[in-house]
């Protein structure tokens, strides 16, 4: 049986590892883990290849064939090759007696649940047998199974340290538990009528649906748990039923079946139209005991991506009278389009079809989170059109990845490619309620960071889209964001909410090396706007990015604190102490914790109300350059505010601000405009960043106080960030509107 590399998918004709896309840019705290094997991916046209036809073993002859060139025989190599003949003809022999003596042990058993386990041969005639399963699964056929003494090798992948980079889930639904009736309705495609309404894909996917085994079935699903199991990608626990003689196959087919309700319960067939569900590479089963009449089985998700198909690999465990008889590793299902169809935009940004993503309300999407996640890490091609597959490879503009990617779908378009004087967009952005960046933020709501990204990546995306690289298509382009104001409409928990983001282009200027676009933006929910802003891009060559002197006509502009003659005393404020001891108000953390230090002058800075200084020490390894961009690493500038704003709710708690209030929480001020210059980015080269503020007032009314400052953001030997009216507020619990 020929196997080919696990490691390895053909894509077009060029070999490429999935796996590298899903991971690479996620941060590692120690030496990389080998990444697991990878679905084969359908080529970029969008066709499927055939599915796998059943491995058959390759019969093994005794003699040592001569090469075909006539050179002499190896006498050790040719001694190794009839070694190893006997040692698998052998073991094929005495497979097919264990088989024999298995099959005619289940006949005595029968379909009786009553005393089974007294019928149980002993343990040393079910000594523990390792297959490599491969299966052929189509809707007209079914379910094949074919196995072989063996077994790959699967590496395994750590959990997530956090839900930054764990896998969204398309769809959000109550459902936790399925008995009989559901898996029958999974059985008939029904997957809305069992999850609810935003899984709705009437007349798309007709080929989803739940398999029914030959040897066994599930009868009852008790558990699914989104972020179960120790990868903490997803667990499944099911009640089953195995009728069939044959143990590989029974396995096989529970595992399947759970495979299949995961992948539908995680949404990934919500991707595409005319999808199906697809075999992946050679996996394990291994088989220790009878399995017969009723059984538990546990499924854990071990890794899941949309990239370059959707896919999930599992490991599952199969107990009968409490007992663990089977472990199956490593079984891989893809969602594939069927042959020939398209799957992206063709040439000009077209939509040659309904691409089958649905959004919570019904209204069918232009491109969704299957397209996203090509644009931030995938192939631009299937993402925005053919023009932009040249960029494969290259560095190019792309969204952020991740739990940085804040834009889920692309639900109209008003513009046609080429024509770069005007347009609009309106995307959508699901912020489920266990998002990282609201366990991480000191906010009791959604943090600033994600406000300014889930607005510019919108704006960006609109100018991509439409073209603005395609002014100089073999130049390699990376974008920044240099200029920008917005405000805060009204306060508002975006909690498991979806976010409507409108972005309009305003004009367009296209330089030498350079392409510059002015957007507005608005995001809202429930039809209500909440934040508003209007923002600069840059798309920049390599030269014209190399040429930045920052804010300051390339001379040094020092700190306040570092330009005074004599330095003023300093008020330290002990940040991680604070975070560590995890009491009294929240403090940033995980990936938000941008400061651990901060220098304060009371009374002191630009306004006499207060000075702050902090430094943050830059790794090449920090999370945030495998997030921001891909083969284009550098901090976000909205991060770099974030950090400021961190500086401001520390001083607010030290100087005893937050003791005037009962209850006090920070949240985004409504009403305050904060404006933002961007004249240089803090790169993975760079080992340190500086900022300071100067409080320029401090407001109260009853049960709030606002403080605003101005800021600056420094990186060795340039100021490149300058900040007006930032803003923190705390509030207390039912205080009125500001």
């Amino acid at each position: 049986m020929t196997i080919a590399p696990l490691d390895t998918l053909d894509f077009d004709g060029e070999p490429f590892d999935v796996l590298a896309w899903s991971l690479a840019l996620e941060p590692a705290a120690g030496p990389a883990p080998q990444p697991p094997t990878a679905p084969a991916a359908p080529p970029r046209n969008g066709s499927v290849p055939a599915t796998r036809p059943a491995t058959v073993p390759v019969p093994v002859g005794r003699a040592a064939a001569a090469p075909v060139d006539g050179s002499p025989v190896d006498p050790v190599a040719a001694l190794l090759r009839e070694v190893r003949s006997e040692l698998v003809a052998a073991h094929l022999s005495a497979l097919d007696v264990q088989t024999a003596l298995q099959r005619r042990a289940l006949e005595t058993l029968g379909h009786h649940e009553q005393g089974v386990r007294a019928s149980v041969p002993a343990p040393d005639a079910w000594p523990e047998q390792s297959f490599e399963v491969v299966l052929d699964y189509t809707t007209e056929a079914g379910l094949t199974v074919s196995a072989a003494p063996g077994h790959p090798v699967v590496d395994e992948l750590p959990p997530p340290a956090t839900t930054m980079n764990a896998f969204k889930f398309l769809a959000r639904t109550p459902i936790s538990a399925l008995d009989g009736t559901a898996l029958a309705a999974l059985g008939r495609g029904e997957v809305a009528a069992v999850f609810g309404p935003a899984y709705d894909q009437e007349g798309v996917n007709p080929d989803i649906r739940l398999t029914d085994g030959a040897h066994a079935r599930l009868t009852e699903v008790l558990e699914i748990a989104g972020r179960g199991g120790p990868w903490a990608r997803g667990r499944l626990r099911a009640n089953c039923r195995i009728d069939g003689p044959d143990p590989v196959t029974a396995a096989t087919e529970l595992t399947w079946q759970a495979a299949q309700v995961l992948a539908v319960r995680a949404g990934l067939q919500l991707c595409l139209a005319g999808a199906r569900f697809q075999a992946g590479e050679p996996f394990e089963v291994i088989v220790s005991a009878p399995l017969t009449g009723p059984a538990e089985l546990i499924a854990d998700v071990v890794q899941i991506d949309l990239l370059p198909r959707p896919w999930l690999r599992i490991n599952a465990e199969i107990r009968c009278t409490g007992e663990v008889v089977a472990r199956v590793h490593g079984l891989t299902l893809v969602v594939a389009e069927a042959p020939g169809l398209p799957i992206g935009p063709d040439a000009g940004g077209e939509i040659p079809r309904f691409l089958g993503r649905r959004n919570v309300f019904g209204q069918r999407a232009l491109l969704g989170e299957f397209h996203m996640t090509h644009s931030a890490r995938g192939d631009l091609g299937i993402a925005l059109g053919p023009e932009f597959s040249a960029y494969a490879g290259r560095r190019a503009t792309r969204m952020p990845n991740h739990g940085l990617q804040l834009c889920d779908r692309v639900m109209a378009v008003d513009g046609r490619r080429g024509q770069l004087g005007a347009g609009s967009a309106h995307t959508e952005y699901d912020s489920p309620a266990d998002s990282w960046y609201y366990v991480e933020s000191a906010n009791a709501s959604m943090p600033n960071i994600v406000y300014m990204e889930t607005s510019l990546q919108s704006a960006l995306l609109l100018g991509y889209f439409l073209g603005a690289t395609l002014t100089s298509p073999r130049e390699d382009f990376s974008l920044r964001n240099l200029d920008g104001s917005a405000t805060v409409l009204r306060e508002v928990d975006l909690r498991d909410k979806t976010i409507q983001q409108t972005s309009r282009l305003i004009d367009t200027t296209v330089l030498a090396g350079a392409v510059l676009q002015t957007f507005s933006y608005e995001l809202a929910v429930d039809g209500e706007p909440f934040y508003a802003g209007e923002s600069l891009f840059g798309f920049f060559n390599g030269p014209a990015l190399a040429n930045q002197n920052g804010l300051d006509n390339g001379e040094f502009v020092p700190t306040w604190l570092d330009d005074q003659e004599q330095r003023p005393a300093v008020r330290v404020i002990d940040v991680a102490a604070r975070r560590a001891a995890g009491t009294g108000m929240p403090c940033a953390a995980g990936h938000l914790a941008m400061l651990d230090r901060i220098e304060t002058v009371d009374g002191a800075g630009a306004f006499g109300l207060g000075y702050l200084r902090a430094t943050r020490a830059v790794r090449a390894d920090d999370w945030f350059f495998g997030y921001h961009f891909y083969l284009d690493p550098v901090m976000p500038g909205s991060l770099g505010v974030e950090a400021v704003i961190q500086a401001m709710q520390e001083w607010t708690v030290a100087t005893g601000l937050a003791a005037e209030l009962v209850a006090p929480e920070f949240v985004l001020p409504v009403g305050v405009a904060l404006s933002w210059r961007y004249r240089g980015q803090i790169l993975a080269e760079d080992e340190l960043m500086t900022l300071e503020a100067h409080i320029k007032s401090v407001e109260r009314r009853p049960g709030r106080i606002r403080v605003i400052a101005d800021a600056s953001v420094w990186k060795p030997g340039m100021r490149i960030y300058e900040l007006t009216d930032v803003a923190v507020e705390l509030r207390d619990a039912g205080a009125q509107p500001w």
